[in-house]
């Protein structure tokens, strides 16, 4: 669970470099969708893609980047995190309940 002290250390560390006025949505979308790649090559050519053997500290690295690009991509955009995180998770309860999605990956157009 990332604490308020932790998303305001992003932002700090942000706000001493001055680098605020570089972080419109677009480049912030665009680093998202990089280092989410980066943390996906972890799993390239793993053999099993549930596992990511010899990797855990790269993937604590790449994982953090992501979180900390949509922490920044949230400030910019004005969205409060556990506000939009909510929203998601009972739109996904709507879609997916319980007694028809337990055990099941399929969409929630196939349930």
């Amino acid at each position: 669970m990332l604490r308020d002290e932790t998303i305001q250390r992003v932002l700090k560390f942000r706000d001493d470099r001055d680098w605020r006025q570089f972080h419109t949505p677009k480049d912030l979308a665009i680093s998202l969708s990089l280092e989410a790649a980066e943390l996906l090559e972890l799993f390239q050519w793993s053999g099993a893609d549930l596992e990511c053997p010899g990797n855990r500290d790269k993937l604590r690295e790449e994982l953090a980047d992501v979180l900390s690009y949509c922490i920044l991509m949230a400030d910019v955009c004005g969205l409060d995190l556990d506000e939009i995180m909510n929203e998601k998770v009972t739109k996904n309860e709507a879609k997916y309940p319980v007694e028809k999605a337990r055990g099941n990956a399929a969409k929630y157009t196939e349930l």
